[in-house]
């Protein structure tokens, strides 16, 4: 992975199929998946504010509920 300071949750397990979190600088977050490390996803924190309340509020749910 790229040299960022990664966090994965505790939900995650020990697995192979973790999301990783990285704060490089106080506006940018990046994310991306244990199995696919050289494919990040860059947002703002702002974004991902407004989605994790879109998750925490069930709005997102239909995706992992088979």
């Amino acid at each position: 992975m790229p040299p960022h300071e990664w966090q994965k949750s505790s939900f995650s397990g020990e697995g192979a199929q973790c999301l990783h979190v990285a704060a490089p600088d106080s506006d940018t977050i990046k994310v991306c998946e244990s199995d696919a490390p050289d494919v990040i996803l860059t947002t703002s924190r702002a974004n991902l504010k407004a989605f994790i309340l879109g998750v925490k509020a069930g709005e997102f749910d239909h995706f992992v509920d088979g």
